[in-house]
């Protein structure tokens, strides 16, 4: 977590160095929840619900062109996952979780009659790390899974330099890459199945400041 953050940081200094086309976005969207699911026997499964919540993040934009942004983002969610498994019987556990995306992709901007309305679309990759803390035994681990994200939606230009982006966006952690998404009483695990992947749709927006001037 600390070196992803490290990565983030270093990277919007070395990018501000040289540009002249930099963007600062700030983000802040209500997630909605998602189930996550692995059944291979009646005595082999684990279903559970990741719950809604807020995420919020930031994210470093080097401007191509007018059309045309390179942008590398960190967003965040604490939440809960609520996970029923079977272990010596049927087990419930509500665990604690942390939920951090690392993605790195582009976005497209689209022309309109106004220089303050600014439609767009993007699309990233990337990793996503569940952090997690079972609050019966104190357990505490890590998930590290490939992510992706689409996003749809408009930034409003105030001034020339600080907007308001209003948008819609879904973040996937790939399950069928490296197996299914599950916790069991002491620790975590892996178990094949294609449909696993986890879902975070969310609404939200956020603040952008343009520190340079588009290319």
């Amino acid at each position: 977590m600390k070196k992803g953050l490290l990565f983030l940081l270093m990277s919007m200094i070395t990018i501000s160095s040289f540009s002249q086309g930099l963007r600062i976005n700030t983000y802040g969207s209500y997630a909605f929840k998602d189930r996550v699911d692995f059944y291979a026997d009646d005595n082999d499964y684990y279903t559970g619900t990741l719950k809604d919540g807020f995420m919020y993040g930031g994210g470093l934009e080097f401007m191509v062109d007018d059309d045309y942004g390179i942008e590398l983002t960190y967003l965040r969610m604490n939440s809960y996952a609520n996970m029923t498994y079977y272990q010596g019987g049927k087990k419930n556990t509500n665990y604690s979780l942390a939920t951090n995306y690392i993605l790195l992709g582009s976005n497209r901007y689209f022309d309109t009659k106004s220089k303050m309305i600014e439609p767009y679309g993007g699309a990233q990759i990337g990793v996503v790390i569940f952090n997690y803390k079972n609050p019966t035994t104190l357990a505490t681990g890590n998930i590290t899974k490939f992510a992706w994200s689409l996003k749809s939606g408009v930034n409003v230009w105030a001034t020339k330099q600080v907007g308001i982006k209003f948008q819609a966006q879904v973040s996937s952690a790939v399950q069928s890459i490296g197996g299914g998404l599950y916790f069991g009483t002491g620790g975590s695990g892996a178990a094949i199945n294609t449909n696993s992947s986890v879902f975070q749709f969310g609404l939200g927006g956020g603040i952008m400041f343009k520190l340079g001037k588009d290319k």
